[in-house]
């Protein structure tokens, strides 16, 4: 029970420390595994991007690519430092390039600062060493740098605070400060977010700006995006001083002027026509022109303005330039014996030959010299360095080994040596220079590779001893043991693989690929091997090969045509023979008319150019009439049997009713046939009159004619007045087009009067009758209602008494009537 007691106590205050410690110890990016990481890392981004969004309402689309750099920071296993292939933890001492903002550990690049130095200067002399200011370069984008700009100390992204402490509410390395590092391009504002990695996004403060030409009002625009084009066009005058730039509003100085002119070199021989751009241009003329001199000519090269003196004129001085001679041009300088006295290329001794032409020799003259190292002297020519054997002794920066250098001036090179220790991982040594303390970690990495050796994982190097081979997750990569190239896909295992299920795919005689399964090492059963000795003998278990199967027969459908070349079928591989689809033919028969009626039969293709649609010697000939549509209005059939092309002109007569329908005309169907409109209408005219009708009742006047007749009548008719005592004649077309009319004269108004007047008076005395009648019958009718007896029914007659005008108007009458007549 104790011991158990103690055991538990134990086992408590273990979990208990290790449960303090997973909550002190400072996790890098790639132990972040908290449920709310993502939320958190949310409100670490819209924290350090507030400040930015607020200038900008909002809008974040300029913030992807730090938002990036942002994420990788969070991310697991992201920030890799490319220098020990290590990941990047956030306790741990850092280094951002400023050309591609890759992150390394602090002491990495310091490290690879310190050998890319040593491995710039190692190949220098030693009078170079130490005089020039070697950079160093980036390991990822190669920005270079001086070597007083080598890290030594660890800060934040914005360089603000050393050694920022670690805070799990702010981006890994950072100081939660704002940025305030200036744009770049620089325009005179700073970045407005919260210190971060990565580059700085595009300026958000609004300026007012206008375009490139001037020309436009000033607008308000992103600091970003400031400069801007009106599209308009440019119009600054162009450097040739003529033309103007027609270029849209661009920013820069103007291109060059595109248009062409003739030109003038500079000395005015020749004309060429050259860009405006570059009027100024020179020939490959010599200049010529005889110098004042008039022994010389001018040997310069197409120049302006005079010549010039010649240059063999005036005082010229002899090769050592202490005495002057004035000679004539065409005369040489000679020397003058006095002593060179030129400084030599030691600059401390003088040419001591006498006056000459040319270059002065190397400095003989045998001096003191002292060597390098300055421990020795000798004496030998000025121009000889001296360099003396005596090895340096001086311990190099690595504080191992000597300079060894001979004749040293004393500023000894970093030690060349290689460090050679082996390094932790017991593989490999040390490949940096020789240096002080301990070697820095192995930067190999070992490979672990899976039984087939395609899924591999990189550990440090040391570590491949410890670590299990990986899962492989690829396919097995072993050898077929069947005719297949590859094997059927499945995972890298161990042992035999499984038998070959992919199909045979081998090539029949056909030279198509057996599509059935693999049949290389098909099992078999073995039979008549072992015959029985009689029947108390029990029958063995039937045995099985593994044997290869022939392919069966091809099965593939392949596309036949028939005899005919009418369809194209599919047919299984092995007896894909031409066949005959039972149709007609169809060939284009010598006729050009009709089709070979036979059965789909084989053709033989008399020229290898002929149309295949064209009929051959096996094809039926054409025996039927020639059914051709004949030309317009000819009804006769063609007299030969059918043939190509086109038929022969119709030579029949055809009988034809004129246009009025009386008489038969007989005309060569040839004629009528090709006559146009105007001819066919005298064809088929017979000369003589219309006989029909015009809607006046007159007949028509025209000669035979189609269609219908004209309505202007020329027929003479009589033309009467209202009341039809006056007559004249008047074309019929004037009557019907209303042209024409006669109105009556004073004698006839004067007989309408009268005749107006007998109608009143007849009018008067039919109503006055009818007046009497109806008073008679009242009368009556009265009489009735007065007490005669009602079994007397007669009727009353009553007598009227006729007027003088109803008895004698017939005698009147008449007479008038007749001399009205006779009026008119």
């Amino acid at each position: 029970l104790s011991s158990l007691k103690k055991f538990d106590e134990i086992k408590k205050a273990n979990q208990a420390a290790a449960k303090k410690l997973v909550e002190d110890q400072l996790s890098s990016s790639s132990e972040d595994d908290d449920e709310d990481a993502e939320v958190k890392q949310g409100k670490i981004l819209d924290k350090t991007f507030t400040i930015y969004t607020s200038q900008t309402d909002g809008d974040a689309s300029e913030l992807e690519r730090t938002r990036q750099y942002m994420n990788e920071a969070f991310q697991s296993g992201a920030m890799t430092c490319l220098i020990c292939i290590a990941s990047v933890k956030r306790n741990q001492a850092v280094w951002s390039c400023c050309g591609c903002f890759c992150i390394f550990h602090l002491v990495c690049i310091q490290k690879w600062a310190k050998d890319s130095l040593f491995l710039v200067s190692s190949p220098l002399t030693d009078d170079d060493f130490g005089k020039k200011d070697y950079p160093w370069p980036c390991p990822k984008c190669r920005f270079e740098y001086k070597r007083s700009e080598t890290p030594s100390r660890y800060y934040c992204y914005c360089g603000k605070v050393e050694n920022p402490t670690v805070d799990p509410w702010l981006v890994p390395h950072s100081c939660g400060q704002i940025c305030e590092r200036e744009f770049k391009p620089s325009c005179g504002h700073k970045c407005l977010l919260l210190c971060h990695p990565g580059p700085c996004p595009p300026c958000p403060k609004m300026v007012t700006t206008t375009c490139h030409c001037k020309k436009a009002k000033p607008v308000p625009r992103r600091c970003s995006a400031k400069e801007w084009s009106c599209r308009l066009p440019c119009g600054r005058t162009l450097l040739c001083g003529q033309h103007a730039c027609e270029n849209p509003c661009h920013a820069g100085d103007c291109q060059p002027c595109p248009r062409v002119s003739k030109q003038r070199c500079i000395c005015g021989r020749q004309t060429v026509e050259r860009l405006c751009a570059s009027p100024q241009w020179q020939c490959d003329q010599v200049c010529g022109k005889c110098l004042p001199c008039g022994n010389h000519t001018c040997e310069q090269v197409c120049h302006a303005g005079p010549c010039g003196d010649c240059p063999r004129s005036g005082k010229r001085s002899c090769p050592c330039g202490k005495t002057k001679f004035t000679l004539p041009c065409t005369e040489d300088v000679p020397t003058c014996g006095d002593s060179c006295d030129k400084v030599l290329e030691c600059g401390i001794h003088k040419c001591s030959q006498r006056c000459h032409r040319g270059p002065c020799e190397i400095c003989r003259q045998e001096v003191e010299k002292q060597c390098r190292c300055g421990k020795h002297t000798k004496r030998m020519p000025c121009h000889k360095p001296y360099l003396c054997e005596t090895k340096c002794t001086k311990i190099r920066d690595c504080q191992k080994h000597q300079c060894r250098r001979k004749c040293c001036s004393g500023n000894c090179p970093p030690c060349d040596q290689v460090c050679g220790r082996t390094l932790g991982c017991r593989n490999h040594k040390c490949p940096s220079g020789c240096h002080r303390g301990s070697c820095n970690p192995c930067p190999e990495t070992v490979d672990v590779k899976c039984n087939c050796g395609k899924t591999v994982i990189k550990v440090p190097c040391g570590r491949e001893r410890t670590i299990k081979p990986p899962k492989c997750k690829q396919l097995c990569s072993r050898p077929p043991t069947c005719h297949h190239s590859t094997q059927e896909k499945h995972y890298c295992h161990f042992g035999r693989c499984p038998p070959c299920r992919q199909p045979c795919q081998k090539t029949l005689t056909c030279g198509h690929l057996c599509p059935v399964s693999c049949h290389d090492e098909a099992l078999v059963k073995q039979t008549g091997l072992h015959q029985s000795a009689g029947p108390w003998e029990q029958p063995s278990e039937p045995a099985f090969i593994q044997t290869a199967l022939p392919c069966p027969p091809c099965e593939v459908p392949m596309p036949v045509e028939c005899l005919g070349q009418h369809e194209v079928s599919p047919l299984p591989c092995h007896s894909a023979n031409p066949y005959s689809c039972k149709r007609f033919c169809g060939r284009l028969l010598d006729c050009q008319n009709h089709t070979c009626m036979k059965e789909c039969h084989h053709v033989t293709k008399l020229n290898s150019s002929a149309d295949e649609k064209k009929a051959g010697p096996e094809c039926s000939q054409c025996e039927e009439e020639c059914t051709k549509p004949r030309p317009a209005g000819c009804p006769h059939r063609c007299a030969l049997p059918c043939h190509p092309g086109d038929c022969p002109s119709c030579l029949q007569m055809l009988k034809i009713k004129c246009h009025c329908k009386l008489s038969v005309l007989y005309i060569e169907c040839l004629k009528i046939t090709c006559a146009d409109l105007k001819e066919k209408e005298l064809l088929i005219s017979c000369r003589n009159q219309c006989p029909k009708e015009l809607p006046c009742g007159h007949r028509c006047k025209e000669i035979c004619h189609s269609g219908s007749c004209p309505l202007n009548c020329s027929q003479k008719v009589k033309l009467r007045c209202l009341c039809k005592r006056l007559k004249k004649e008047v074309q019929c077309s004037k009557i019907q087009e209303g042209q024409a009319s006669l109105e009556c004269d004073a004698l006839c108004k004067e007989m309408k009067r009268k005749a107006y007047e007998i109608k009143e008076a007849e009018a008067k005395a039919a109503l006055e009758e009818e007046k009497r009648r109806q008073q008679a019958e009242l009368e009556a009718f009265e009489n009735r209602l007065k007490g005669r007896r009602k079994n007397k029914r007669r009727k009353d007659e009553v007598e009227v008494e006729q007027s003088p005008w109803q008895k004698y108007k017939n005698l009147i009458m008449l007479p008038v009537f007749g001399v009205a007549v006779v009026m008119v």
